[in-house]
């Protein structure tokens, strides 16, 4: 639960290199955030309620964001890694694997996971869209090239995907640091002129603000909830850069940052009321609202490819846990291992994003859809963190109900406040993490199927090695491996070639691929291997949920003297034609939705980076 802190040096290079990925989400939160809570709820622009909405801003930041992800979710980390499916496989192996608690653990995790894609379509929309809307403030006849600007610069942003970040993320640091600097320093020319505002820091004008307003102020939270957008980013992302120089920036330049800015636009709205069309730009003297379209452009861009490249890795871990079929990765960089490409998750969620875009027009039309994904991931991120809590942690049971009470209701105040919202495009993000759920759990029920099946009709491993050793077929010069996910069983395969080719190559190697519940695995405990009869090996690999799969890597380094030279090693893989059938298994509709996926995964030569030349396919036909 621990993470050693590094020297000095580096953990100020970490907290730069922080500051240009983790942040850019909840950093631009201020292009839209107090715009749409005046402007798109029309809440007059009293004294009363500017100092209320800054309040409620501030301790949304301090409660949700310092309190809970910052100081108490990092804690929860599994091996250094953050995120919600690392709390997930922190909490599985005290479950049990048959019981219905595993099963409401992992939708909970899984359905976290799906709002996740939902949110990373909108955020560079609203983000992009909201940069390129300053351009009206200077000149208005600009508004009809708003929506082709923006469309342009996303679709650039994911066309660059293929060729990786390496070369550019050395400027997100310098960039988010001059965008966190700015933010300030505009903030603070505001308040100078209007100090009362800071006044707003008591809680107290957030409860009056309730007071007055009754339930209207409950529907005005799914604004202020705007401001925390980006939070959990701040843990998902605490394996790349470590969880102190992530709080180290957060607390002494980030939030003081946000806090400034978002009291300066309260500052200004109440000695100009009429800056409510975009504060944010108007907080800037004339003369430089065009640098800060520049610079709010490339603060935009970074936060989105900060939220492509989490979709990036997100969908790898989901693959690894066995709730996705396999995609091709693409490692766009030879000295990172998190840099990857996804061709399809890149292409539809550009898809996606230009669709947004298109539909909504404006940042206030998309802030009706953001917000309610979000929300919903914070509430369920509080009942994970309340199990870690109970059974890693080993608090009390009243510690941690009164932990859990008191961050889901907060939570829940801000995903009812949104609710509201679904009509008017909240149903997006939702019908996004509905389809990406029903993926997700179909694939996993699917693969259980097709396991059940294929060990129904497979052999026995040991009398099958038993038979060979009675009755040795005619050996082959070379080594063949055959692939099993069943480490009792015959592949497929191997009888299939036994009975086509009447051979057995001099060396066989039963290999199975396994996944454990930690983001990494260490080199020296990823093979094992056991002689099951004179040139007849079992073989298992195992990856972490973050590792990548390699295995002619993975089998250069096999112990016990064994070497394996790939131009003389062949692979044997089975690929089932799947059949949906009526009867047991699922509903035929999701039968056939998991043989579609089955036949657009990549082939396990590609995911497992095995050469073309060296595989030989076996295909059988399996009902399920």
């Amino acid at each position: 639960m621990s993470q050693s802190r590094p020297p000095h040096s580096t953990t100020r290079a970490l907290a730069l290199g922080a500051l240009g990925v983790v942040f850019g989400d909840i950093g631009t939160s201020p292009l839209y955030t107090m715009k749409e809570v005046f402007g798109g709820h029309h809440l007059a622009l009293s004294q009363d309620n500017v100092l209320g909405i800054l309040s409620l801003v501030f301790w949304s930041l301090m409660l949700v964001v310092s309190l809970k992800y910052v100081s108490v979710m990092m804690r929860a980390d599994n091996k250094g890694e953050g995120g919600i499916l690392a709390l997930l496989s922190l909490l599985q192996g005290h479950v049990p694997l048959a019981s219905r608690s595993r099963w409401v653990l992992m939708s909970l995790g899984f359905l976290g996971a799906s709002l996740f894609f939902g949110d990373t379509l909108i955020t560079p929309a609203i983000s992009v869209l909201s940069a390129m809307e300053g351009l009206e403030m200077g000149a208005p006849a600009l508004h009809p090239f708003i929506v082709p600007l923006a469309l342009g610069i996303l679709v650039g942003l994911f066309a660059i995907q293929q060729h990786g970040t390496a070369s550019i993320g050395a400027l997100f640091g310098p960039v988010m640091l001059t965008w966190f600097g700015v933010l300030a320093l505009l903030g603070t020319l505001a308040i100078v002129q209007h100090p009362q505002v800071l006044v707003a820091l008591s809680p107290v004008h957030a409860l009056n603000f309730f007071a007055a307003h009754g339930v209207a102020s409950f529907f005005i939270l799914g604004g202020v909830v705007l401001a925390i957008t980006g939070a959990e980013a701040l843990y998902a992302d605490m394996g790349h850069f470590g969880r102190h120089p992530i709080r180290l920036i957060w607390f002494f330049y980030v939030l003081p940052a946000l806090v400034l800015n978002y009291f300066g636009q309260g500052a200004l709205l109440l000695t100009t009321p009429d800056a409510v069309r975009n504060p944010f730009y108007l907080l800037a003297p004339g003369w430089a609202l065009y640098p800060m379209i520049a610079l709010a452009t490339a603060a935009t861009v970074i936060a989105s490819q900060a939220v492509i490249s989490g979709a990036f890795s997100v969908t790898r871990q989901v693959i690894q846990m066995g709730y996705a079929p396999r995609l091709f990765i693409r490692h766009t960089s030879a000295s990172e291992a998190g840099q990857i490409y996804i061709p399809f998750v890149n292409w539809t969620l550009a898809t996606g994003v230009a669709l947004l875009v298109l539909g909504f027009q404006s940042s206030g039309n998309l802030a009706a859809a953001y917000g309610i994904a979000v929300t919903a991931t914070f509430a369920i991120d509080t009942l994970l963190l309340g199990l870690v809590m109970r059974v890693r942690w080993d608090f009390g049971a009243g510690l941690t109900l009164g932990a859990v009470i008191f961050f889901l209701a907060i939570d829940l105040a801000f995903f009812g406040a949104n609710i509201v919202k679904i009509p008017d495009g909240g149903w997006f993000p939702l019908l996004v993490a509905s389809i990406i759920f029903t993926l997700l759990v179909t694939w996993k029920r699917g693969r259980e199927i097709v396991t059940l099946r294929l060990r129904e009709k497979a052999l026995p491993l040991a009398p099958f090695v038993e038979s060979l050793l009675a009755n040795p077929p005619i050996r082959v010069p070379g080594t063949a491996v055959f692939m099993t996910a069943d480490a009792n069983a015959v592949p497929s395969a191997l009888l299939h070639n036994l009975k086509h080719n009447k051979v057995l190559h001099q060396r066989v190697v039963l290999l199975n691929v396994r996944y454990a519940e930690v983001p990494h695995v260490a080199e020296d405990r990823r093979l094992e291997l056991a002689t099951l009869a004179e040139g007849v090996y079992h073989v298992v690999i195992r990856y972490g949920f973050m590792d990548d799969a390699d295995i002619p890597g993975a089998l250069a380094a096999c112990p016990c003297g064994m070497q394996f030279e790939m131009m003389d090693t062949t692979f044997f893989l089975s690929r089932e034609n799947l059949i949906p059938t009526r009867g047991e298994g699922m509903q035929l509709w999701r039968e056939h939705l998991f043989a579609a996926m089955a036949r657009n995964a990549a082939s396990p030569m590609t995911f497992f980076r095995i050469p073309a030349n060296r595989v030989v396919e076996l295909g059988a036909q399996l009902e399920i």
